[in-house]
């Protein structure tokens, strides 16, 4: 029997780009999919294109509501997943192409893993097949996270049990608690983890965490109080380096793997 995927979309007032979203995901050439979109109750036209998507396509599930931002939607999310495997997809953003969950489940199918992570590429708003940034990831090693190295995201697709054993976002932060997430994850040497190196996920620039100065600083700022909670001996070292670590995702672009 085939692994089920459920991947997730918070939303508001996201109707511009959400087609292309939605588009995405309904294109895989991999049936089994569970499409969950929790919707913060949008003012413009986000609850309609639900609604009509929902009626065409069964896997679609959603809700529109208010929340508390984000993260409490994503936690909505997942508290309504029953596939085998969780991953995000963020409104703004599309899958990169029709065969992104499948290379996904062939890993999990392939390996003993509890977690896949890929690539990921920012994008021009307008054109997706205009690169700014590409997030080249590695292959996971511990000693990497003091360092700053952290896998993109909106790329890292986790098995279900996962959230039972280490629990959902903390609302506490408002810009990086997928990070507090993730060392919460990454941190368990219980765990395993597999690099697939292709990009699987087109953002577009300007997002929660890095769409100016004033929100990469409140990120900066939120990391390093993470890091303390997950005693990390020298914090600001790993913020310093979390950053310029980045400022490699804008040089010459590598080739991007075939899957």
């Amino acid at each position: 029997m085939s692994l089920k995927v459920s991947v997730i979309t918070a939303t508001y007032n996201s109707a511009k780009t959400l087609g292309f979203c939605l588009d995405s995901v309904i294109s895989q050439n991999y049936s089994n999919i569970e499409y969950i979109i929790i919707d913060g109750d949008s003012k413009d036209n986000t609850p309609g294109l639900l609604k009509a998507a929902a009626q065409n396509h069964p896997q679609i599930k959603w809700i529109s509501e208010p929340d508390m931002g984000i993260y409490d939607a994503l936690n909505k999310g997942v508290a309504c997943a029953t596939g085998d495997v969780i991953g995000f997809l963020h409104s703004d953003d599309i899958l990169a192409d029709t065969t992104v969950i499948t290379a996904i489940v062939d890993v999990f199918k392939n390996n003993s893993t509890d977690g896949v992570y890929a690539d990921l590429q920012y994008v021009d708003q307008q054109d997706v097949n205009k690169v700014i940034r590409y997030w080249k990831s590695s292959k996971f090693h511990s000693s990497l996270l003091k360092k700053g190295w952290m896998p993109a995201h909106p790329t890292l697709f986790l098995k279900r049990e996962i959230y039972n054993k280490h629990g959902l976002f903390n609302l506490e932060f408002k810009i990086s608690s997928d990070y507090d997430f993730m060392l919460r994850v990454l941190t368990d040497f219980s765990l395993s983890f597999m690099y697939l190196p292709t990009v699987v996920t087109k953002m577009r620039i300007g997002g929660a965490s890095n769409g100016s100065l004033k929100k990469i600083l409140l990120k900066s700022k939120e990391d390093y109080k993470i890091l303390k909670q997950h005693d990390f001996s020298s914090p600001l070292y790993t913020v310093i380096f979390k950053n310029l670590s980045k400022l490699k995702q804008f040089k010459r672009l590598p080739k991007i793997s075939k899957m």
